[in-house]
């Protein structure tokens, strides 16, 4: 297996960096002290093609293969994860399943606006009492005619305040377990269709999560995604694309440590010498340099396997599962090299922290990749 970047996918990864660097970095530490949507700094990301992704250019994409995808979500998971939670969203849970699984008419209508930053989209699954068991959801749906009429209540979904376009999942056969759940295209504005911002988050704070309502909101025919039925299928396929976004932001959190660490590590002395020089400080910094290395490794395989057009949920979940877990040992290391320095807003480590723990749960937990590994490996499911 080659993991040599080609010379697209180094381009791809340089324009993601000079955009990062130029556009992201700067706002990120006012953006989170102020819990503010960086709107401007997404739309410019439309425009530059950074939401595209794999989106064919006939739809208004960018057709990058998914390793230049990854590329991107690490560069821009290095700078603030907050927008690249914005952008996991809009590429990998809405863009991706309204390609795969949306009509002719769906894909002309909302890929190209959603490619070019002109819509946003949210991915509505959790609810209050249905986290990682899917087939928990409460939200109905129930075919009035040729319409379809959804009642029922999301909570923390990310983009849901700002969102243009929502994928809503909600139980059309009350009796049919996982093959009762259908998803549906719901446009915001639409009478019934409400959404609360969710504000006091430990990190991410710059992304928009919101609760959203479904009262009596009818929508047409033409809003189902796939067939009736399919909802499972669709959103399984989903965090399959989710997951992969999250491992290669993650491995983006590590470098931004690293790059931290170094830098503080040469200027600051104690006892008359660099910190560098402390052997438990190399250390802390070796070891995020190796899980930084493993988890972009590991990202990598999974992309080629989704290049390929092989099952990657495996693969997948290793990444997100490592990825994840290496991120807040990595930012929770880098605090204890900064000292009390790491401790305060002044420096970005403590926001590296904040941000990667969340990553051990959205998504799907640490605890639910395990569960699927397992499974692969044992042959044996732990849950039904």
């Amino acid at each position: 297996m080659d993991f040599t970047l080609t010379e697209r996918q180094q381009k791809v990864r340089d324009m993601a960096r000079e955009f990062t660097e130029r556009e992201i970095v700067p706002a990120a530490r006012e953006n989170d002290l102020h819990e503010r949507f960086p709107a401007t700094i997404i739309r410019r990301m439309g425009e530059a093609g950074l939401l595209g992704g794999v989106i064919p250019r006939e739809y208004g994409g960018s057709g990058f293969d998914q390793v230049s995808d990854a590329l991107i979500f690490e560069e821009v998971g290095r700078g603030d994860s907050s927008v690249r939670t914005t952008m996991s969203v809009q590429v990998s849970l809405v863009e991706q399943l309204i390609l795969r699984f949306g009509s002719e008419e769906q894909r002309q209508r909302y890929l190209p606006r959603l490619c070019g930053g002109e819509m946003l989209g949210c991915f509505a699954l959790t609810e209050p009492g249905a986290g990682s068991d899917v087939a928990g959801i409460t939200t109905r749906a129930e075919r009035h005619g040729k319409s379809w009429v959804l009642n029922g209540t999301k909570t923390w979904i990310s983009n849901g305040a700002v969102a243009d376009l929502a994928v809503v999942f909600a139980r059309t056969d009350p009796e049919g377990g996982y093959k009762g759940i259908s998803a549906f295209l719901v446009e915001a504005g639409t009478p019934g269709f409400t959404a609360m911002e969710i504000r006091g988050k430990l990190g991410l704070r710059a992304s928009n999560t919101a609760g959203l309502s479904f009262r009596e909101c009818r929508v047409p025919g033409g809003a189902l995604l796939g067939e009736a039925g399919d909802g499972f299928r669709i959103a399984m396929s989903a965090l399959d694309n989710g997951r992969y976004g999250v491992a290669a932001g993650c491995v983006g959190i590590m470098t931004g440590c690293i790059d931290a660490c170094v830098t503080h590590a040469r200027q600051r002395k104690q006892f008359g010498r660099p910190i560098a020089s402390f052997q438990l400080v190399q250390d802390m910094i070796a070891r995020m340099v190796v899980d930084r290395d493993a988890a972009r490794l590991l990202v990598l395989r999974a992309g080629v396997l989704k290049d390929r057009g092989e099952k990657s949920t495996l693969e997948t979940s290793i990444a997100k599962y490592f990825a994840s877990e290496a991120a807040v040992r990595a930012a929770t290391d880098a605090i204890q090299i900064h000292g009390a320095y790491g401790y305060s807003n002044a420096c970005p480590v403590e926001r590296y922290l904040r941000d990667a723990k969340v990553a051990t749960i959205y998504e799907g937990t640490s605890q639910i990749q395990k569960l699927i590994i397992g499974e692969h490996v044992l042959g044996v499911r732990a849950f039904t």
